[in-house]
């Protein structure tokens, strides 16, 4: 369970993060529910890595995943969806946090890196204003085709009702 030690609470991350600007590392912060891990999460984890030495992952709650995504949401709890992201050689650190946003964290953090997928502007990525004021910088990054959380558990809702997929047979 080695991984355990690496979902870190926000006062521990502020202290992480103090200590790792001191020994010159680049931080960077990426966020989101990552509530069924998909090829296009793994690929914004990829590319977001790529733009310095620590990626410190903020994962919203359940009850944060709940009112954001609705009812029934999140298919799987924040310490297993840590786990799984904590697996990847990428993931350094995940913080979980219960707010809406990750504001608050970013502000504790102060990475040198802020990163989100294009489905976000500039002007709309909470925290880009923390993170310029410390003298860092936001990356937006393309986002592969394809792949949407809430698409594929339509797909899985569609299959366990016996409902026909494309040109496939019905799911009995």
């Amino acid at each position: 369970m080695q991984n355990h030690k690496k979902i870190i609470s926000r006062t521990a991350v502020r202290e992480l993060a103090d200590r790792l600007r001191r020994e010159g590392q680049t931080i960077v912060f990426t966020n989101g529910c990552f509530d069924i891990l998909h090829a296009g999460h793994v690929d914004l984890l990829e590319k977001a890595r790529g733009f310095g030495d620590v990626l410190i992952l903020g994962l919203n709650s359940d009850a944060s995943v709940e009112r954001l995504k609705g009812t029934g949401r999140p298919i799987n709890s924040a310490e297993h969806r840590a786990r799984v992201l904590l697996a990847l050689s990428v993931v350094d650190y995940v913080s979980v946090f219960d707010e809406d946003t990750p504001f608050e964290l970013i502000q504790a953090i102060r990475p040198d890196v802020l990163v989100k997928g294009a489905d976000y502007t500039p002007d709309t990525i909470v925290g880009r204003d923390i993170v310029e004021q410390h003298g860092g910088r936001v990356e937006v990054v393309a986002l592969l085709p394809g792949y949407s959380t809430s698409a594929m558990i339509r797909t899985i809702r569609q299959v366990g009702n016996g409902k026909r997929l494309d040109n496939e047979t019905t799911v009995a």
